[in-house]
């Protein structure tokens, strides 16, 4: 029976756990969205939305305890001077968790877990990536019209 246990064990030992859920919710202060399980994504939620609530206390003392809980200073920063300032007027859920279907290899159930109004940075996000991605296509283009002008052609393809 597991009477009064609240909270995920998610199979892991404690520090395990602790370790992971810490990194999950770094990645999602500097990342917006992370793609994981929906059972750590319930796990995560409560934690994301404290350290989101001291951002929005922003004095020392809660900038100290969140570095004590972030992995990385960058995180701190970006929580303090850009995902806590976005939510000054809310009082709560600053969280999305979208269902996305099974995983391909185990079956388990995947889903995002995202900071609401953070849609216009990934938007600008993908579309850096996509174009990126034009701008790579067209400079191997170029540079296969450039060997095929200099080339008499490749002996193995069938003519």
């Amino acid at each position: 029976m597991r009477h009064r246990n609240a909270g995920y064990k998610l199979g892991r030992n404690t520090s395990h756990r602790r370790a992971m859920l810490r990194n999950l919710v770094t990645s999602v202060i500097l990342m917006d969205r992370v793609e994981t399980t929906i059972t750590k994504c319930k796990a995560t939620r409560p934690l994301i939305e404290k350290m989101i609530t001291l951002g929005k206390r922003g004095t020392v003392h809660a900038r100290r305890q969140a570095a004590a809980y972030l992995m990385t200073p960058e995180s701190v920063d970006r929580l303090f001077a850009t995902v806590a300032p976005r939510y000054a007027a809310r009082q709560g859920g600053y969280l999305r968790i979208t269902r996305l279907g099974a995983r391909k290899g185990d079956a388990a159930e995947m889903a995002y877990i995202e900071l609401l109004g953070a849609e216009h940075e990934l938007n600008e996000k993908a579309q850096k990536r996509a174009e990126a991605r034009t701008k790579k296509r067209e400079e191997l283009a170029k540079q296969m019209e450039e060997r095929g002008e200099g080339q008499a052609g490749d002996p193995n393809a069938e003519a």
